[in-house]
């Protein structure tokens, strides 16, 4: 959308804007100021707290800013002085990391009778500010407007998926930007709703009305089962792992959306996973002659491996590059502290590892 800023408007006036993909109707009635668009009408806010993109194009971000206390957002300047264009980067910017829940690991001592059990999807945590996809890092992910114009105004916490064993076709088309059609092939599938009232099963509540009400061709709930038990937790995890899947994730029930790691939100996986960096590229022999055998990792520790299982031909050819951090499945650690029998998962965009303590030298698992 592109609109020469700032323009007024009249009490009791109307005019048209052209948005991504459909015209929308922006009027006044006093103090209330309205768009058609979806991500107006969606909003829990009071009519006349709200703003929207288009309401901001069109009479400034400074207007809105003063009329509704919403601080514009920044936008870096080019060179020139002039509004630079919008990043189609994967990562459009990095501000502050949202206030996101985060996971601890289920242990076998720890009765998950009446939790809310749901499939852990492996795909792109993204968390929805109203406006467009945070990272767990606080880097935006920009997805194209057409798959972002009709997502509620509320904020959401979900996950940018394909498919199982989907995940590095996931990260490719987010890194990608918001150019292309391969983003039809995304869903993003929400879990939560982190400023709303109440327990997770207000706060489900409340997503799955909002998504209802906005009908976003590219969004849904995330389905919750009740747990019976730890037989019911085996069985489903047994399924989920026969399709592909990677694993469950529980929840307490009654539970509040807490800032970082918490025990109301468990993850149950038969592989322990892990994310380290990528330091060398050991040459291939055999059938891999000629390109990458193994990747030379290190965990923040200074422990050092070899990661070769799981790497496609593609990945051969074009492994991540030196410093990129990857995420990878091990049984058990050995007694030196070393993943056993590890396998590659795919290249990491959303998380960052501290620098390694003194390393240690690589071994075999």
């Amino acid at each position: 959308m592109s609109v020469d800023a700032p323009h007024t408007l009249a009490d009791g006036a109307s005019t048209s804007v052209q948005g991504s993909s459909s015209t929308y109707q922006l009027s006044r009635n006093g103090n209330v100021y309205m768009c058609s668009c979806p991500a107006w009408k969606n909003q829990g806010a009071p009519i006349d707290r709200r703003t929207c993109k288009h309401l901001r194009a069109y009479l400034g971000a400074d207007h809105e800013a003063r009329r509704v206390g919403t601080a514009p957002a920044a936008r870096p300047a080019a060179a020139s002085g002039k509004p630079a264009a919008r990043s189609r980067s994967a990562a459009a910017k990095k501000d502050t990391a949202p206030p996101i829940l985060l996971a601890h690991k289920w242990e076998v001592d720890h009765d998950p009778t009446g939790w809310w059990m749901s499939e852990k999807l492996d795909g792109v945590r993204a968390y929805w500010d109203g406006e467009a996809f945070v990272s767990r890092l606080g880097n935006q992910f920009v997805a194209p407007d057409w798959f972002i114009a009709d997502l509620p105004a509320d904020t959401l916490d979900g996950e940018l998926w394909v498919d199982r064993k989907k995940f590095q076709q996931t990260i490719s088309i987010v890194r990608s930007g918001g150019a292309g059609q391969d983003w039809r092939a995304v869903r993003y599938v929400v879990f939560d709703a982190p400023n709303a009232r109440g327990s997770f099963e207000d706060r489900a509540a409340h997503a799955q009305k909002v998504l209802a009400r906005a009908q976003a061709p590219h969004a849904r709930w995330h389905e919750h089962v009740p747990c019976t038990g730890v037989d019911h937790l085996r069985e489903e995890l047994g399924r989920v792992e026969a399709l592909g899947g990677e694993g469950l994730m529980l929840r307490e029930p009654g539970s509040s959306y807490v800032v970082g790691r918490s025990t109301s939100l468990l993850k149950v996986k038969t592989f322990h996973d892990a994310e380290a960096r990528v330091i060398g590229h050991a040459p291939g022999a055999g059938k891999h002659k000629g390109r990458v055998g193994a990747l030379i990792v290190e965990l923040p520790d200074g422990t050092r491996f070899n990661v070769g299982t799981g790497l496609s031909d593609a990945e051969r050819e074009a492994p991540p590059a030196l410093g990129a951090v990857i995420t990878f499945r091990y049984q058990e650690l050995s007694d030196d502290g070393v993943p056993r029998f590890p396998s590659y998962v795919g290249e990491r965009i959303d998380v960052e590892l501290p620098a390694a303590r003194t390393a240690r030298p690589a071994r075999k698992p």
